[in-house]
């Protein structure tokens, strides 16, 4: 099929034609998706994949596509003889490279939905670059391919359109955040990929030392440490959009390694930092399309978690949780009266809106969602079409409490009042957890992009697993300086100078400022249950820097696989990243992670077991 004799090279009839950048040092004059009717008369070459070709005995067409577009190829065999004999032989997805000369499309043939649908290219030489076996699956957008295939084929699956736009759109916007940065005088430093081992809330992955048997690196979790230890150096404003590595469990919104954007300041407040960041952040949104209005809305830690039951709340939409205790306090109902009377336990309720009039078995299995977020159970009452009021535990409520709560939640006929019952951060999750989901289920409109901080996050909490304090953030958190005294006496009710950027409903990014006191680094660290000779062996380098001078410091990390994924409004970060694993961290395309050689491990002194 390969027809030797074909140039690519457009011939000496070609109008003279100024190559843009994206065309220069190419096979071809022009991409796919850029001839428009001004381009008549012009002869071009174009190269791409075959898409579609379509034989109509005496003509053959072929829509050719590249990752800029499609272009709609004529073959005419009282034009180019050799060439049509060519197109006739031709299938999906093998590459070629065409000559011909740009047209008007027949009369009735525009397709208005292509950029490209009023030309076509009358072909006059045509060659065969490569062929392909028959791709697993249609290279469309609109056709359904399960993840699995798609992962195993993934460089199949990169020629599909939505994918070249998404890993465009990647590529633009974190070239917009570099130079957001940069004219801001930020210095873009590369941090190490091999480093010490020093857990931050997942586990590692490690690699193992050859040369020092028996000795481990990690692949870094955040370049957190080592960006403390820049701004102790004077290096003042770093940045890095740094690869990242967590061993732990996966997400739709979550993978092995992920991509974020790193940044840290010195000489700094929390003020500081955080109107910095709004500056670069609306400044790469804003060449990506997006008006991100500065300043941002700032909402404090419990007042995100008591009004959307999440620190990470999308405020698109309503449904907010209402503290109903005191509706309750005198009434039959033991459960919601004794929560009432009680220290530290709440009544807490959402408004599904329309709900009410799902039949009682729909409504039932709200239940078993319910106890996915901690729920033992889910009590609910519905407002019906015909002003009554159903549920199993509606008839133990007062007319006065009926009106009382319909007036606090706002309900109107066909209404679903969800309850949840207990301490203020578990009655906060199970319906933030129940908003979310409801929300889905009923279709509730979230129209543009919600951008917000949560601010002042808790410097630690209890868990419950392992009977100790644990950081709300990370262990080189600075505690709110007047609160530093409670952290013998009361650790828990201890604030933070904590910011998260919350992005419809994500945390698209996260930061703080940092301890720069050796002491106080040291005092948090015990009370996470450091010893002092642990935290010698895990942090010491870092704790010995502290003593040289450290500056106030704060930072943040935009999760930019996660930013991407909202952008392009796929439904997961791997529909923007080149080659992601699956859910149980494996690369369907090489079959990775993959048993190694005895030799292999022999030579960094392991061995099975």
């Amino acid at each position: 099929m390969d027809t030797s004799n074909s140039s690519a090279i457009p011939t000496s009839q070609s109008k003279s034609i100024s190559l843009k950048p994206v065309n220069q040092h190419s096979m071809h004059t022009h991409t796919c998706g850029e001839l428009r009717a001004e381009n008549i008369g012009e002869v071009v070459t174009l190269t791409g994949w075959v898409w579609r070709r379509r034989d109509f005995g005496g003509l053959v067409f072929v829509d050719l596509r590249d990752r800029e577009g499609l272009t709609q190829v004529l073959f005419d065999p009282d034009v180019a003889p050799e060439a049509f004999k060519t197109a006739e032989g031709i299938r999906p997805e093998w590459p070629v490279c065409i000559t011909g000369t740009v047209q008007h499309r027949s009369e009735g043939q525009t397709n208005e939905s292509l950029a490209t649908g009023e030309i076509e290219i009358l072909a006059s030489e045509i060659k065969v670059l490569n062929t392909a076996q028959t791709p697993p699956f249609q290279i469309e957008n609109h056709i359904d391919v399960n993840e699995d295939l798609r992962l195993r084929y993934r460089y199949v699956d990169l020629r599909r359109p939505h994918m070249t736009r998404n890993l465009r759109l990647r590529s633009d916007f974190t070239f917009a955040l570099r130079e957001a940065f940069h004219k801001r005088d930020f210095t873009e430093v590369e941090t190490p990929a091999l480093f010490k081992s020093t857990p931050e809330g997942a586990r590692d992955f490690l690699v193992p030392s050859r040369m020092q048997g028996g000795s481990f690196y990690a692949l870094p979790q955040s370049p957190q440490l080592l960006k403390q230890l820049l701004m102790i150096g004077g290096v003042e404003r770093y940045y890095q959009v740094a690869k990242c590595f967590r061993d732990e469990d996966l997400r739709a919104d979550r993978q092995p390694e992920f991509t974020q954007v790193d940044t840290e300041m010195s000489f700094v407040t929390q003020d500081d930092v955080m109107s910095e960041l709004e500056d670069i952040l609306s400044d790469a949104f804003g060449k990506m399309g997006i008006q991100m209005q500065t300043p941002l809305r700032r909402m404090q830690y419990w007042d995100a978690m008591d009004t959307y039951g999440t620190d990470k709340p999308d405020t698109r939409f309503g449904m907010e949780l209402h503290d109903v205790s005191n509706i309750f306090q005198d009434s039959s109902f033991k459960l919601f009266s004794g929560a009432a009377h009680t220290d530290g336990q709440y009544v807490k309720a959402i408004n599904a809106h329309g709900a009410g009039s799902w039949p009682r078995s729909q409504i039932d299995k709200l239940g078993e969602v319910a106890a996915g977020f901690g729920a033992k159970g889910l009590a609910w009452i519905a407002y019906r079409e015909d002003g009554s009021v159903g549920g199993p535990i509606a008839k133990f409520f007062s007319a006065d409490e009926l009106d009382a709560l319909r007036t606090e939640m706002e309900a109107q006929p066909g209404d679903l009042i969800l309850f949840a019952v207990g301490a203020r951060l578990e009655t906060d999750e199970i319906l933030g957890g129940m908003r979310l989901h409801m929300a889905r289920v009923l279709e509730v409109p979230r129209e543009g992009h919600d951008f917000l901080w949560v601010v002042n996050f808790p410097l630690f909490h209890w868990d419950e697993e392992t009977q100790s304090y644990a950081s709300e953030h990370m262990p080189f958190t600075q505690p709110n300086e007047d609160q530093i005294d409670l952290l013998d006496t009361d650790p828990l009710s201890i604030g933070s100078h904590t910011y998260d950027f919350v992005m419809d409903g994500f945390e698209a990014g996260g930061g703080g400022m940092r301890i720069h006191n050796a002491d106080l680094q040291l005092r948090i660290l015990e009370k996470l249950g450091f010893t002092k000779e642990r935290a010698e062996a895990q942090f010491g380098f870092l704790m010995e820097a502290l003593t040289y001078g450290a500056p106030p410091m704060g930072g943040f990390a935009l999760g930019l696989d996660r930013v991407c994924m909202l952008l392009a409004g796929a439904d997961s970060i791997r529909d923007v990243m080149a080659f992601p694993k699956t859910t149980s961290g494996s690369d369907l395309m090489s079959a990775a992670p993959s048993p190694v050689t005895d030799d292999q491990l022999k030579e960094v002194s392991l061995r099975t077991l």
